[in-house]
């Protein structure tokens, strides 16, 4: 696996991870560029709405657009994976360390 690819895959983990933990299990992109910083991750807000798309494609998460951010909420198949229930290729499966 390339490095960016896992990259890619570590960040999706993040992303659902950060959901999963919030009330209400939804997020905004502001937000989520802010905590994901916390983690050693540093994308810029259209990278955060390219994975958020992706994600949305992959039915992980429900994303509406409200002014300026891109609003993310959690989906409960998006919650198996953030746990390691289930998964996706393209995010990478949480291991028993993470």
């Amino acid at each position: 696996m390339n490095y960016q690819k896992h990259i890619q895959e570590d960040r999706r983990l993040v992303i659902l991870r950060l959901l999963a933990e919030a009330q209400g299990y939804d997020l905004n992109s502001s937000i989520l560029k802010t905590a994901l910083a916390d983690f050693g991750h540093h994308p810029g807000r259209d990278l955060i709405h390219t994975e958020l798309a992706w994600l949305e494609e992959q039915g992980l998460v429900k994303t509406h657009q409200m002014a300026s951010v891109l609003v993310a909420k959690l989906t409960g198949r998006g919650a198996d994976v953030a746990t390691g229930n289930a998964q996706v290729p393209g995010v990478k499966r949480p291991g028993p360390s993470d």
